[in-house]
């Protein structure tokens, strides 16, 4: 168990390469394709916390921060836990906001997603960025709900999800 005084926060930032990260309670071979990952040499984890599959790779920032609850009871929103996050791309000139349950969206797309778990008084709120993720290659690991995606031109454009880098290309290219 790690050990940390009640009123630190620690904060990691990491990087995966090629995996697939399903929720605590999800089917891998529902939510990715296995086959296809294991033939690509990707990898296939499993975290403690819920949510949904998603894809990693090096154009992906994940995060995670562990701290120490006040009280017993309910966790905080998601919004909330992941506001310290939301606040460091706010003040980069992107316009993130959280929508549904757990979604960090930018202009209309799904820039990030968060999840997290409590062990005791201990908890555990992490997410992943997509930064300059391939999403081409995610759409192809991940079982995806069709209606999540749309295709335009000549190329599948991902409709729902979208990466940081494109955003600031467009609207920041100095940045």
């Amino acid at each position: 168990e790690m050990c940390i005084r009640d009123s630190t926060c620690i904060l990691y930032l990491w990087q995966n390469r090629h995996t697939v990260v399903i929720g605590r309670n999800q089917n891998a071979w529902a939510e990715c394709r296995t086959t296809e990952l294991e033939r690509d040499s990707g990898t296939l984890a499993r975290r403690l916390s819920g949510g949904g599959a998603v894809y990693h790779d090096a154009g992906t920032l994940n995060y995670t921060f562990i701290h120490h609850l006040d009280k017993e009871g309910a966790l905080p929103a998601f919004s909330e836990a992941g506001k310290p996050i939301a606040e460091a791309l706010q003040k980069l000139g992107l316009p993130v906001t959280f929508s549904g349950r757990n979604d960090l969206m930018l202009d209309g797309l799904k820039v990030a997603g968060v999840a997290h778990c409590r062990r005791g008084m201990r908890y555990l709120h992490h997410g992943c960025i997509l930064v300059n993720s391939d999403l081409d290659v995610l759409s192809q690991a991940l079982n995806v709900d069709p209606a999540k995606y749309k295709s335009k031109g000549v190329a599948s454009v991902r409709s729902r999800v979208g990466n940081l880098a494109e955003y600031l290309a467009v609207h920041s290219p100095d940045l």
